[in-house]
């Protein structure tokens, strides 16, 4: 049987109100379920008494009230229906992760394993109408056409989801969305060695995964805001990409650490590698042989790179260091690379030896600019070379002392652009600001600036000045 003449599977698309946006610490007020089966479209809705305060700016974006539900039931003696409702259905969502994420948490309260197949109208959308700018419900509204009846009320919102649906089946057709579920919802084989148990005990959330072989020896080490989803999006590709099908027989075992953010994975996937050595990374190198060129007017006026060793090296502190470099070879490849590309002098940068009055080597195959034999000026040089070299300054810490970055409930602690930990309270702050020096990493390094440039640079908190 063809894929276009299949019938779908059973659709709940679903949606819920809530006391807030916490599975463990807020409760559900209301559920809305328009289930597709068949054709036929059935209808299942309840308001439900979450036991606990619901806060005005709640109240007032979805107009249920305490009085409300002060009479209706709480989740668990809705919880049987709901489960029947729901059993052998696609469970279907708008951000899907929260929507599934209560109700998961809510039956595990219960004492009900929930574990449909989830698919995603973010992802949906993303996915099948790649040139929309946003995918949110209200810019999917705008963008189809759809009619609204009852916005941010679980079953109006639920019924969008489906007015959605029948967009998307009109457009593409019922064999596109067979394929797009399969992709979507991850119908992938397991590994031999790994069972399905393991996998739905992955947290969808941030933060590092480890896949080990024999021995428990570490094979490969990844970091995402979806845990689940990104273990076995490596299932999926096994399917067709080489390296993940090479991973993929070799697991034996997989533990992941959660983190409370996109930062906090990325400090700690860069941690990790170096120290476990997984055979499947690209492997980083550590930063306790770093150098870096300075920039030095001699008694000429001619400005000399110098190269500045380990030993006298203090990244974010100095103001005059440009590239940070893992070796003196590479630091030197890197100079000849700039005095290639902008025709500089290489007797003059200080990469050959430079003789009074005669012309340098790459001058003779016309790869310098002559200004080793005056034919341009050493002012210009000068200016051509502090301006390749600007591109890979270092930049000095910006802050008179530590900082700690938030993210969710944490706090990731940095001074002088070295990881120093992270915190979840005032004491661990000050323990982490008082453990001495950290060593400077270089990928933490790119990592951090390029969070404080973007999109942590709001979630500053200044600890204190050094001393």
């Amino acid at each position: 049987m063809s894929s276009e003449e299949c019938p779908l599977p059973d659709l709940a698309f679903v949606d819920i109100e809530t006391t807030g946006s916490h599975f463990d610490r807020d409760r559900i007020t209301e559920i809305g379920i328009k289930t597709l089966s068949n054709g036929e479209i059935q209808v299942w809705e309840s308001l439900i008494n979450p036991q606990t305060f619901i806060p005005q700016n709640i109240q007032r974006l979805t107009g249920i009230s305490p009085a409300m539900v002060a009479d209706q039931p709480c989740f668990a003696e809705l919880a049987q229906k709901l489960k029947k409702e729901l059993e052998g259905k696609i469970f279907v969502a708008h951000n899907a992760r929260f929507d599934y994420g209560f109700i998961k948490a809510s039956f595990k309260r219960v004492g009900i394993d929930f574990k449909p197949k989830v698919l995603c109208t973010v992802k949906l959308s993303r996915l099948l109408f790649p040139d929309q700018p946003r995918h949110n419900l209200d810019t999917i509204i705008g963008a189809h056409g759809l009619t609204v009846s009852a916005r941010h009320r679980a079953l109006g919102d639920a019924d969008l989801l489906l007015q959605f649906w029948r967009v998307c089946e009109s457009k593409f057709g019922q064999a596109k969305l067979h394929e797009v579920i399969n992709q979507l919802i991850g119908n992938a084989s397991l590994p031999p060695n790994i069972d399905q148990g393991l996998i739905d005990s992955i947290p969808d959330g941030p933060g590092c995964y480890i896949f080990y072989g024999d021995n428990k020896v570490p094979l490969y080490i990844g970091k995402s805001i979806a845990l689940r989803s990104r273990v076995m999006g490596h299932f999926q590709g096994a399917l067709t990409q080489r390296k993940e099908m090479k991973l993929s027989l070799q697991v034996r075992d997989i533990d992941w650490i959660e983190t409370s953010g996109e930062l906090g994975a990325l400090i700690l996937e860069s941690r990790l590698i170096k120290e476990r050595m997984p055979s499947m990374n690209i492997k980083l190198r550590r930063s306790k042989d770093l150098c870096a060129w300075s920039l030095e007017l001699d008694a000429f006026g001619v400005l000399t790179p110098s190269l500045v060793t380990h030993h006298h090296l203090a990244p974010g502190l100095q103001e005059n260091l440009y590239g940070l470099f893992y070796s003196k070879r590479e630091a030197h490849s890197y100079l000849k690379a700039i005095a290639k590309k902008y025709h500089l002098c290489e007797a003059l940068l200080g990469l050959e030896k430079r003789i009074e009055g005669k012309s340098c080597f790459g001058y003779q195959v016309k790869q310098c600019g002559g200004a080793c034999v005056n034919l341009t000026s050493i002012e210009l040089h000068n200016l051509q070379l502090k301006t390749a070299m600007e591109l890979f300054k270092i930049k000095v810490w910006p802050y008179s002392g530590a900082i700690a970055i938030k993210e969710g409930g944490e706090m990731i602690v940095i001074d002088k652009w070295c990881y120093l930990g992270t915190a979840i309270n005032q004491d661990e702050l000050e323990e982490l600001t008082q453990s001495g020096e950290a060593e400077f990493d270089l990928d933490i390094y790119k990592i951090v600036k390029k969070a404080l440039s973007g999109a942590y640079q709001n979630q500053v908190i200044p600890i204190g000045c050094n001393k």
